[in-house]
């Protein structure tokens, strides 16, 4: 029995077999004749003896072309009946020509890119070289040029570009959404592009781009844009918010209503925040609306049973409690959709449209992970020009390439450029295709040096920058992170009731977190009395009575105005500065029985 291999599927062992390199040719034989499903994966790991097989859904399968003898099944006859619709896809799964195999079936196969690099012992050969990657990663042209670390990075901010997101989006209510002005389709893409109508949505702007640093403003990671591309539609998005209010029905038959709340209403807003809203309580479209702004005016009945008195047979006082903006995402009234929610009470939606403009904080990014945020706006006579007097929309820092290895960023350029001339897109599939070469000499039958270097002006001196700088032409992102979103500032404001430290977050007007790390910068800069005010002064400092002798929180007695131990009733409490949550600590330990004890001494000056 020892030398027999296990037989599993799907996980579960079902037996052994004496000859498994046999069972699995024998089974592969069969799917590849059509005699079992094209789902069914088989795989036969010698180290550990046992043949896995596989047909459990959730598996990803990828197709590739059978290989017998070095030579693969798929034959200059197969090509012909394929272009003049004879044969389909099915019927070459059907003949064994193509099969479907997942990541456990590849682990013993030996895949060859192409047929020049085929031998005898390959067992199967790509379709096409884009195969092996992923439907975003395909997205990405020259992308075997690039490190691979870098390739993923670029992949992972497709979601984040902002575009169009459906053609529907007038009539979409969703919470949050971007939509780019004047979206392009990239001069240099890939044909998976066009498989996925990409271009019937795209998410990206042409950017001229010249590599080269510009007075400190593109320092590192960031970026500087020309202000008159900025001006011309560069980038520029609109953000779309939804807010969404209802007539809430309460027990006892009282329900909501929108409407401009009465000045007697409990938390009355002052007319100026109303000053947007029709006389159905809803804001006029187009109307502008701020965080101080209602843009659906409520008015909820009162939350406990009030007496009644005899006398007062007036109407009920009612709670304001109306929908507001959001603080920092200011914008128009877009649209206002009015329904019915399943309950069958009255539902708004208000859709909120703010014009995003380029501006300093913003990120951008391209395909290959070459992201950055605006450093700078610069009017567009003082940037750079080539001879021909051509201004860059974008300026990128040189360091910025050669220790990431992006080099797909810089054929892309190259790819762009060429396309901008010969007024054709350039193909940027990867492993197949248009050569730097080819689009060198499409550069140079245009009068311009096949490297892509040019001569450059200065904007502000008109003299001639000293040496080539690289420039061309690549698909740049916006995405959505912006500046004006994310700015937070605060002075004063709300605390927790538990801690009494500032509140958490942008839209409860919270502080910024100022944590271990940072204090263990102040520590090591010997900045003592900076680290006293960040952590105790504009946080939740205290001063506290502690008994000399027990060592725990003493009280103040208002109504006999005494000050003394609540343990030892000593009158020996003395006042000490310290952190509510160090307090809040205390209290802490003492529900859980464990009594903490302060030592305190005379302060040394």
């Amino acid at each position: 029995m020892a030398t027999k291999s296990k037989v599993y599927i799907n996980g579960r062992l079902i037996g052994f077999h004496p000859n498994p390199a046999k069972l699995k040719t024998e089974l592969i034989e069969k799917r590849r004749k059509n005699e079992l499903s094209s789902h069914i994966n088989i795989s036969f790991d010698e180290k550990t003896n046992e043949v896995y097989i596989n047909t459990d859904a959730g598996r990803i399968q990828r197709p590739v072309i059978v290989v017998k003898n070095g030579k693969p099944m798929f034959t200059a006859e197969h090509l012909q009946k394929i272009k003049n619709k004879e044969i389909t896809w099915d019927k070459l799964l059907e003949e064994g020509v193509i099969e479907y195999i997942d990541a456990e079936e590849e682990e013993n196969t030996l895949i060859a890119v192409d047929e020049e690099s085929l031998t005898k012992e390959h067992t199967h050969i790509e379709i096409d070289g884009v195969g092996t990657l992923s439907v975003i990663t395909s997205l990405i042209p020259y992308l075997e040029h690039d490190m691979g670390g870098k390739v993923l990075h670029g992949a992972k901010m497709f979601k984040q570009a902002q575009g169009i997101n459906g053609i529907n989006y007038n009539l979409r209510t969703d919470t949050e959404g971007y939509l780019l002005y004047y979206p392009q389709i990239p001069l240099v893409k890939s044909k998976s592009y066009d498989l996925l109508n990409l271009t019937k949505r795209p998410s990206n702007q042409n950017f001229v781009v010249a590599i080269m640093s510009y007075k400190g403003f593109n320092l590192l990671d960031a970026i500087v844009l020309n202000k008159g591309a900025v001006e011309r539609g560069l980038g520029r998005s609109s953000y779309l918010r939804t807010y969404e209010a209802m007539e809430t029905r309460y027990p006892g038959g009282q329900i909501d209503r929108f409407e401009i709340p009465k000045e007697d209403a409990v938390g009355y807003m002052g007319e100026e925040a109303y000053k947007s809203l029709g006389a159905d309580g809803l804001a006029n479209l187009e109307s502008y609306a701020d965080s101080k702004t209602v843009i659906a005016g409520r008015t909820s009945p009162p939350r406990f049973i009030e007496e009644v008195n005899e006398f007062e047979l007036g109407e009920e006082k009612r709670r304001e409690s109306s929908v507001t903006v959001r603080s920092g995402k200011p914008g128009n009234v877009d649209k206002i959709f009015i329904t019915e929610a399943e309950s069958g009470n009255k539902l708004v939606k208000i859709k909120l449209r703010s014009n995003m403009v380029p501006a300093t904080g913003d990120k951008f990014s391209s395909k290959h992970g070459q992201k950055g945020v605006v450093g700078a706006i610069i009017p567009e006579e003082d940037m750079p020009f080539t001879a021909e007097g051509i201004r860059p929309d974008l300026i990128l820092n040189p360091h910025s390439i050669p220790s990431r290895m992006t080099i797909g960023h810089l054929i892309e350029m190259l790819g762009g450029k060429a396309s901008a001339l010969d007024g054709r897109l350039i193909d940027g599939t990867p492993f197949s295709s248009e050569s730097r070469e080819s689009l060198g000499k499409i550069l140079h039958s245009y009068g311009l040096r096949n490297d892509g270097k040019e001569a450059f002006y200065d904007g502000v001196t008109g003299e001639k920058i000293y040496g080539e700088i690289f420039t061309g032409i690549v698909a740049y992102r916006r995405l959505f992170h912006m500046s004006s979103h994310k700015i937070q500032a605060r002075a004063r404001g709300p605390v927790q009731i538990l801690t009494r430290q500032p509140t958490e977050g942008k839209e409860k007007e919270g502080g910024l977190r100022f944590g271990e790390m940072e204090g263990e910068t102040l520590i090591g800069h010997g900045a003592a009395m900076l680290l006293h005010e960040k952590l105790i002064e504009d946080s939740d400092k205290t001063v506290k009575l502690v008994c000399e002798k027990c060592g725990v929180i003493g009280v103040h007695d208002m109504i006999r105005n005494k000050k003394q131990c609540p343990l030892c009733n000593s009158t020996k409490v003395y006042p000490v500065e310290m952190s509510y949550g160090f307090k809040l600590l205390l209290d802490e330990l003492k529900a859980l029985g464990v009594l903490p004890k302060l030592k305190i001494a005379d302060k040394v000056e």
